[in-house]
């Protein structure tokens, strides 16, 4: 009954605010006029000062109690933003604040303009009552952009019946150093796998691939543009040291790719400096490549405190207006979180330095928006509806299918796994991260996760199990993946080598009592994450395991048990010991709400694992950089220490069954520069279990004016073929297949022989042939 007098007042309020104090409807409140027509009115309406709110945002931990005080509210909004993301995890109290703030918005303010709400949505909603799905990277080893577009479907339907109507997702950053705490939130190392994971998660966010935003879906925000993949010494915020050509082939082209194929509403800007000019005022990549050459046409949103660092970080300048002007001359249409510097663009253009209509043209971005999405005609939300869509099991469903499909085998010896149970009878979980999920970066707080331990027990009831932490990773973590990437790295964070050791020793006795053990190591939102302000580290200068956890399987393996390693982590690590001497190996990463689930699920042989590794495995830290699509004189030579190498390469990745490839067949062996040619090949499931296989097509300009990578990942299928059955594979290899930005500055096919192959992985190509391209 309380809900429907709520609902009935925002009614009465809706109606009441559409007219006008003589009676008549002012032309931006009559939903039978054009969009168009709307907004002309509207922007026609609106103060400088009002114009000037809509490009900045607010930030705040609002309470239902907060938006229910009108001079709390006033005081906060003596300016009125365009935007806001009200930091509320809780589900109901969510929609009582974001439905108390639209209220305040419609009857307390002088033209009545609805607030666009903003949240994050790297892997599901960074909400309460929540889906928590597998972290970016773990996505990425899906191999399925189809898997990945329904996840954002089911991430939009969340966040919209909660209010939120933009968010700042995906990241389609290219990982190339794995030191970088950030690592996670990338698919991979490969910029034609990012761009095709980015286009999909928009195509999933907004509902279609034209760039409108259709029914129950937000607006997608592609980040960080550009180079913030590849850091000085791994270091967030730290400059881009990249050249021109490195630029086009590896860090712009996800943004190409993904704006080309779903045409996301938004853009956020990096932090890093490229060549020596910040991200938020480079006017060149901005607005010469993003906006002119990519065609792209949509809202540029800074980030959090992006333009503040003009002046607070970078020392290009000495103040806030200077730095507003800096940001908005170069193409940063909105500033983030609070707004504090482009509430100066108000004296900017009394003082002539900006012009009034450069500030109506990016008002009218915004307002288009918020009349598409209906805002101006309802801004209010159901805390019933959000509720059912929150707890729509059909999500969590999908969550245990995209970490089933996540989930890599990078090792199994004598066929160990499927698990059989009747000789291990015994199993010992072992490990800090085995009986709590840990979720990774810009999580929320979802309904439920199901640790590994859990999951097994709830598998295997027919057998007994014992359970040792083994050693602790950090001393100070939460069992909560958002608290703990929110405390601040201490001293004695990480605990002594005197404190584990008796852990250890604990662990090694639970082994000696099983018949086979499955260990969890890894990391956590602590060792590994965004380093937000100096507080907060996140960044690293080793890959190795950090604590004793190395120790730990030493002596665990001493036992003489068999050990599967599931390793739970967001970055590659160099797991040199692991990899030599555990007897399997399930790479997890943040594999999610439903992460003990699926590992059981493929330890018990329900599942054929099928993900592959979107990342190179460096052997150390000190042989980086280590990937795949290096350029020929990279590994000419090796150290005098150590040959030069990587422990898995990118693509690996193991079933339980086995694929035969065969019958390469092209359409043509020569094209022309606009013309095009089909690649077929079969793959045959060889086993006796029914699987998916990855089937993956790289290329090789074998001469050049420029060099070029050994491969390059061009194409990806991810088949599933029934055991003793075949399937008959395709891509199509085109003009933007085979181009590269040259020596003349462009993008452009240069004629000559290409390599074409295919491969399980980019070490292991099946077949291959050769194409000429004529002039």
């Amino acid at each position: 009954m309380k809900t429907i007098r709520i609902m009935f007042c925002m009614f009465a309020v809706c109606m009441l605010w559409s007219c006008g104090d003589d009676g008549k409807t002012p032309a931006y409140k009559n939903a039978k006029l054009s969009i168009e027509k709307r907004v002309d009115d509207l922007l026609g309406r609106m103060t400088l000062e009002e114009k000037v709110g809509q490009l900045c945002s607010r930030y705040d931990n609002f309470t239902p109690a907060d938006v229910e005080n009108k001079a709390r509210l006033d005081s906060f909004f003596t300016l009125i933003p365009g935007m806001l993301q009200p930091d509320v995890m809780g589900l109901e109290e969510n929609i009582a604040v974001r439905n108390g703030i639209q209220k305040y918005m419609l009857e307390h303010t002088r033209l009545g303009i609805p607030m666009l709400f903003v949240d994050e949505a790297l892997h599901g909603p960074a909400k309460a009552e929540a889906t928590s799905f597998p972290q970016a990277v773990a996505m990425g080893c899906t191999w399925n952009p189809e898997l990945v577009e329904k996840v954002f479907t089911a991430t939009a339907a969340e966040l919209r019946s909660r209010g939120t109507h933009f968010v700042l997702s995906p990241v389609v950053d290219v990982m190339r150093e794995p030191r970088w705490g950030r690592s996670e939130e990338c698919y991979g190392e490969d910029p034609y796998m990012n761009g095709k994971m980015g286009a999909a998660a928009v195509r999933g966010l907004q509902g279609s691939a034209d760039g409108t935003i259709a029914e129950g879906h937000v607006g997608a925000t592609l980040k960080h543009f550009v180079g913030h993949g590849q850091k000085e010494g791994g270091r967030n915020k730290a400059p881009a040291n990249i050249s021109e050509h490195l630029l086009r082939d590896i860090h712009l082209e996800p943004f190409r790719i993904a704006i080309r194929e779903s045409k996301p509403r938004g853009v956020m800007p990096s932090y890093n400096e490229v060549d020596g000019m910040p991200m938020h005022m480079n006017r060149h990549l901005l607005k010469d490549v993003l906006r002119d050459e990519f065609g792209f046409d949509g809202m540029m949103a800074s980030d959090y405190t992006g333009v503040k660092e003009l002046s607070a970080y970078h020392q290009v300048c000495d103040s806030l207006d200077e730095a507003a002007l800096l940001a908005f001359d170069a193409g940063v249409e909105f500033d983030l979180p609070v707004g504090e510097c482009f509430e100066h663009l108000v004296k900017l253009v009394g003082d002539g330095k900006v012009k009034e209509k450069d500030i109506d043209r990016v008002v009218r971005k915004i307002l288009t928006l918020k009349f598409e999405l209906g805002l101006f005609d309802n801004p209010f939300v159901t805390l019933a509806e959000a509720r059912t869509i929150a707890r729509d099991s059909t999500h969590w469903q999908l969550a245990r299918e995209v970490a089933q499909q996540s989930i890599v085998l990078l090792k199994n010896n004598d066929n160990l796994l499927p698990l059989d149970t009747k000789k291990y009878r015994r199993i010992a979980v072992i490990g800090p991260n085995a009986a709590d999920t840990r979720l990774g970066e810009y999580s929320g707080i979802p309904y439920y996760k199901v640790s590994v331990l859990d999951g097994l027990r709830k598998r295997f009831p027919e057998c007994q199990f014992s359970y040792a932490e083994g050693c602790k990773i950090t001393n100070t973590h939460s069992t909560d993946s958002r608290k703990t990437w929110f405390t601040v790295t201490t001293d004695d964070m990480l605990p002594t080598k005197e404190e584990n050791m008796p852990r250890i020793a604990e662990a090694a006795r639970v082994a000696r009592g099983a018949d086979a053990v499955v260990m969890v190591v890894g990391e956590n939102e602590m060792v590994c994450r965004e380093a937000f302000v100096p507080p907060f580290r996140g960044d690293n200068t080793t890959l190795d395991l950090i604590s004793q956890q190395n120790e730990l399987f030493e002596a665990v393996k001493q036992t003489g048990k068999p050990v599967i390693v599931c390793l739970m982590h967001g970055r590659p690590l160099s797991i040199n010991v692991i990899a030599e001497k555990a007897d399997a190996i399930l790479d997890l990463w943040y594999a999610g709400q439903e992460t003990g689930n699926a590992v059981a699920d493929i330890i018990a042989g329900d599942v054929n694992p099928s993900g592959k590794l979107t990342v190179t495995y460096p052997k150390s830290v000190g042989m980086l950089p280590v990937w795949y699509n290096r350029k020929p004189t990279s590994g000419l030579f090796n150290y005098v220490n150590e040959d030069f190498g990587w422990i898995f390469p990118f693509g690996y990745g193991l079933s339980y069954t086995t694929f035969e490839y065969s019958n390469l067949q092209l359409s043509s062996k020569t094209m022309d520069k606009k013309g095009g040619i089909r690649l077929s090949c079969e793959v045959k499931n060889t086993g006796q279990v029914d699987g998916y296989e990855v089937v993956q097509f790289y290329i090789h300009d074998l001469q050049a004016s420029i060099t070029r990578p050994v491969k390059e990942l061009k194409g990806f299928k991810k088949v599933f073929v029934k055991a003793g059955e075949t399937a008959n594979v395709v891509f199509d290899i085109t003009s933007s297949t085979l181009e590269f930005w040259t020596a003349n500055n462009k993008y452009e096919v240069e004629p000559g022989d290409f390599a074409l192959m295919i491969g399980r992985s980019s070490e292991d190509i099946c077949l291959s042939d050769t194409i000429r391209v004529e002039r």
